[in-house]
């Protein structure tokens, strides 16, 4: 996000909703912080000042509540629920239907989604590394999936960057925050009388030049700057290495996977919550009168007992298997695929689990390292 000071401008706290409005009239639906059923997601901004002030939110294993913040900050809140996944990867829709003409033939015909401009306005770095992820798989050369490169390419991300982790929060560990570095359109960093703002791309630095911000002081970028190295020194938790391929493959046997199993409700939760799952499933779903049928995508589960079903057999009949192979699939073969680990540390699988599973402790166990928590 720094990575040119001399670029960085100084948006006044008061020209917030400055920036909304200009997004607005270029077309964008935007969305931004809410609250709904007692979390942070994001919901479409009825008017440029409805970005709340004061949310924050305390976070733990199995555990999220709203609190207030007492600096009435915008952005004092690590993540809630939703990431950027549902508006790139939908969590259900048609790829294609097929209809019936007057003479009983079938015509095929795709289903384009009808998207949006739509513009996110406080997304964190960690959802930034998850979006990296999902274009490696969504947009690969000669396979890029229409659907999702349809929504994608309408997006514009102003990313904020997070100086208040959640206990939860593992994205230092992981390299992908708290401060983003790549993939936004804006970055803000927000301190008490406003947000040192940085464009990533030319539609963000279209967009700043038009509100004729002032340049940041180098006092105001150092003070973003050490903001983002204290909000990463805060972290409690952590995975013990960035690449633990090796040593989650050959503990395929180890009794912790038996131990987790009996607390593991295979309910889904991580897998829903993760902004870097892809799994899905495809249905068909044919009309009554059988003259049309849409063929659906829908968001699915490793957890699911069908996901694992091949002819015959389920190759992941129990928790224990299943489990195993999000675990193992997460933060090890996924180097094979895209030369990474698929957690970019932003702990929505810990405070989301009903039973509280931290997979840090689970790893932890698992490669006999002590828990960071």
């Amino acid at each position: 996000m720094f990575s040119r000071p001399e670029d960085a401008g100084f948006l006044p706290v008061a020209q917030l909703a400055s920036l909304v409005a200009k997004l607005i009239a270029l077309g964008y639906r935007c969305l931004g912080p809410g609250v709904e059923q007692g979390a942070i997601v994001m919901r479409e901004l009825d008017t440029p000042d409805a970005i709340p002030r004061g949310l924050q939110a305390e976070q733990a294993p199995g555990r999220y509540r709203l609190t207030r913040d007492p600096h009435n900050r915008y952005f004092a809140w690590a993540n809630g629920p939703q990431a950027i996944k549902p508006l790139a990867f939908a969590p259900t829709e048609s790829l294609w239907r097929v209809e019936r003409d007057t003479a009983g033939a079938l015509r095929f015909c795709a289903v384009l989604p009808e998207t949006p401009l739509q513009a996110i306005i406080g997304v964190r770095a960690c959802d930034l590394a998850a979006l990296a992820l999902q274009d490696a798989h969504f947009l690969r050369e000669g396979r890029a999936d229409a659907h999702y490169a349809e929504r994608r390419e309408r997006l514009f991300l102003v990313a904020v960057q997070c100086a208040e982790p959640a206990a939860t929060c593992l994205c230092a560990s992981t390299g992908d925050g708290p401060t983003p570095t790549t993939g936004y359109d804006i970055a803000l960093a927000e301190l008490a009388d406003g947000f040192v703002a940085v464009a990533g791309s030319a539609k963000g630095a279209a967009v700043l030049n038009d509100l004729n911000l002032s340049p940041a002081t180098l006092q105001q970028i150092e003070t973003a700057q050490k903001q983002g190295e204290d909000a990463a020194a805060a972290q409690t938790r952590s995975l013990p290495s960035r690449n633990l391929r090796d040593a989650l493959m050959s503990r395929l046997e180890h009794p912790r996977w038996d131990e987790v199993a009996t607390r593991c409700l295979a309910c889904g939760n991580c897998v829903a919550v993760c902004p870097t799952c892809f799994c899905h499933a495809e249905t068909d779903e044919p009309a009554l009168d059988g003259q049309s049928s849409e063929h659906a995508r829908i968001w699915d589960s490793c957890f699911g007992e069908a996901h694992g079903h091949l002819h015959g057999f389920n190759v992941r009949p129990d928790i224990r298997s299943r489990y195993r192979q999000w675990l193992t699939h997460k933060l090890a073969t996924w180097h094979d695929q895209f030369g990474r680990s698929g957690c970019v540390g932003c702990g929505r699988c810990i405070a989301w689990c009903p039973a509280g599973i931290d997979l840090t402790e689970e790893v932890a166990a698992l490669t006999d390292q002590r828990s960071a928590s």
